[in-house]
């Protein structure tokens, strides 16, 4: 390797306040880097103190130089034209100045200080990059949040939120950026339009949008949302946004900040920070959270939305691709029933983890849990109306709503599961029934749903009042005992007791024993839906018609106090298997009757 090409020029911009959480960054990433490199750090400042500069050189290595860059002087030039609020300040915008300043550079990286690098950063720089401008990870807060995919797609412009990147780890390429004027056109932009929801970086995702070649979310995984990648994967972890571990407890992946912290000099400092950080100060940091998806729908509101009009020839071979897929589904089903396996999903579930009692709060104890628990639950609220008024859910009916009121103890619902929004439908059954107002729902979820979904699901999936269950049996005891206490309290459980998902099957599968087990434990009652479907006339994503549900409600089923709860398992299991059954076939106006040659119904 010759020398020029084994130099790495790495920036990072900061102010005084930020040297402690410098100090953490560069101390893992040079703990984690590889030795085959010369990195050249330059930290772009306004006011760092000589001794905080004296403690950061001490870094400095035979491979690692760092330099300090006073850019008081530069930005002098726009000062008046850079739009700063809440926690951002004006060195957010001093990444967009360095293809001007540094021209002896092709390529260099910027990363924000509020990192953690775990991976050898040398990979990173040496993306292939082309002749795009950037290289960057998709914005995780972007991906999981309506409101702010709207914004990227209306108010910015990227044609789909998924190329909405983060710009706080960023692979420039410094000759591409000069090539296409990028600075001159960024100052121009910035007296013409000005963006207030993330500032610097909607400039970015402005500018380059179409140039931009999309790395692995793992090199910017985001604490606040992105739980779903396994530890061994993660490359560099973000700690993006207003929850800081030096601010908050219970930030997902706190460990290894402090990891890093505990070796630096700044240790000490970092504690206090932490310990002198008021509850009204973590409250500001929440409400200017929500100002900002305020502001983002504000923006939103402002902008016509001719999306629907964009990419037809895209939209219809994406349907032809998930119409083809959905078909392979409805033949494995086929094969499924034919060979007697009801208890096996037909489609491919995402890798299981193995979850942990330290990775799951089952009953929302922690503050940051909580936290998630409440974001989650409205944002949940907001997509479901969502999906009604799209007509992408569509409750045609509900009979027996009444049977659910009536129940004032804890109790488990028991439901046919064929379409991950089943669930959606039954939560709208509870806001319906006004059990709401005095319960909560929880939802018994696989284990690989919860640790290992991507997407907004997959949030869902760990913060909406969900129960996963695990392969660990130390985590099932927690699973026992949260169940134990939600049906004592008097709130109800969702449990698919067929135990698999198939797309769109309208027969009852048989049924295994654990919704009824914990009933009869419990000594609550079983209360059995079975929703029925027909087509309506909208063509969904997937080709096929959006199904319209019937929504049937069943007298709840008690346990018989002078039964053991063995006897009572099998007593409700039998009763609910018949509720399902007699609604199939009433509804249907057919026999129930399976593919099967042997009949292993209610086994």
């Amino acid at each position: 390797m010759n020398k020029r090409n084994n130099e790495i020029p790495i920036f990072f911009a900061i102010d005084d306040a930020y040297t402690p959480f410098l100090a953490v960054a560069l101390q893992s990433l040079i703990d984690n880097s590889s030795k085959d490199y010369n990195y050249f750090i330059k930290i772009l400042h306004t006011n760092v103190k000589e001794n905080h500069k004296k403690q950061i050189k001490k870094y400095e290595s035979e491979n690692v130089n760092i330099e300090f860059v006073d850019l008081n002087y530069y930005i002098e030039k726009v000062q008046d034209k850079l739009y700063t609020r809440d926690y951002y300040t004006n060195t957010t915008y001093f990444r967009l100045f360095l293809p001007e300043l540094y021209p002896q550079y092709n390529k260099v990286l910027y990363l924000d200080s509020d990192i953690i690098v775990l991976g050898d950063i040398s990979k990173l720089y040496n993306t292939h990059m082309g002749t795009n401008l950037v290289a960057a990870a998709p914005d995780d807060i972007i991906q999981y949040n309506k409101v702010f995919q709207d914004y990227a797609e209306l108010v910015v412009g990227v044609a789909k939120y998924k190329h909405y990147f983060n710009a706080g780890v960023l692979l420039m390429n410094l000759d591409a950026l000069r090539k296409f004027n990028f600075q001159e056109k960024f100052l121009y932009l910035l007296e013409k339009v000005k963006f207030s929801v993330a500032q610097d970086q909607d400039y970015l995702n402005r500018l380059c949008k179409g140039r931009v070649t999309l790395i692995s979310h793992d090199w910017d995984v985001m604490p606040y949302v992105n739980t779903d990648t396994k530890p061994e994967d993660i490359k560099l972890i973000h700690y993006n946004f207003a929850y800081k571990p030096w601010h908050f407890e219970d930030v997902t992946y706190n460990e290894y900040f402090w990891k890093y912290a505990r070796k630096t000099e700044f240790y000490e400092e970092i504690l206090k920070i932490k310990d002198s950080y008021t509850e009204e100060q973590r409250f500001k940091d929440r409400e200017a959270e929500k100002g900002l998806a305020e502001l983002a729908a504000k923006e939103n509101s402002c902008v016509g939305d001719d999306r629907k009009y964009r990419g037809a020839t895209d939209k219809l071979e994406e349907m032809m691709e998930k119409s083809k897929n959905r078909l392979e589904i409805l033949e494995k089903i086929q094969e499924l029933e034919k060979e007697g396996k009801f208890d096996i999903d037909a489609e491919n579930d995402p890798p299981t983890i193995p979850l942990t009692p330290d990775n799951v709060d089952y009953l929302k104890k922690k503050s940051y849990s909580k936290l998630k628990n409440i974001v989650a639950n409205k944002m949940g609220e907001r997509f479901l109306n969502d999906i009604l008024k799209d007509n992408k859910l569509i409750i045609k009916e509900i009979n027996g709503i009444e049977n659910l009121q009536k129940v004032e103890t804890g109790a488990m619902i028991t439901c046919n599961h064929f379409n991950p929004f089943d669930s959606f439908s039954i939560e709208q059954v509870f806001r319906l029934s006004g059990k709401s107002k005095e319960k909560k729902l929880y939802k018994v979820i696989r284990e690989g749903n919860y640790t290992n979904f991507p997407g907004l699901y997959g949030f869902f999936f760990r913060n909406c009042d969900t129960l996963p269950l695990s392969s660990n049996k130390r985590t099932m005891i927690e699973f026992m005992k949260a169940v134990d206490t939600i049906l004592q309290r008097g709130d109800f459980i969702l449990i698919y007791p067929e135990q698999s998902m198939w797309w769109n099957y309208r027969k009852p599968k048989p049924l295994k024993n654990g919704a009824f087990k914990l009933a009869a434990k419990n000594k609550v009652p079983v209360i059995p839906v079975f929703i029925t479907m027909e087509d309506s006339n909208i063509i969904g994503e997937d080709g096929f018609p959006v199904q319209e549900y019937i929504i049937n409600i069943g007298e709840p089923i008690y346990p018989d106090e002078t039964l053991r709860d063995k006897e009572n398992t099998e007593m409700m299991k039998e009763k609910n298997f018949e509720v399902w059954k007699n609604v199939y076939e009433e509804f249907y106006g057919i026999p129930l009757e399976y593919t099967t040659e042997k009949d292993l119904v209610n086994v």
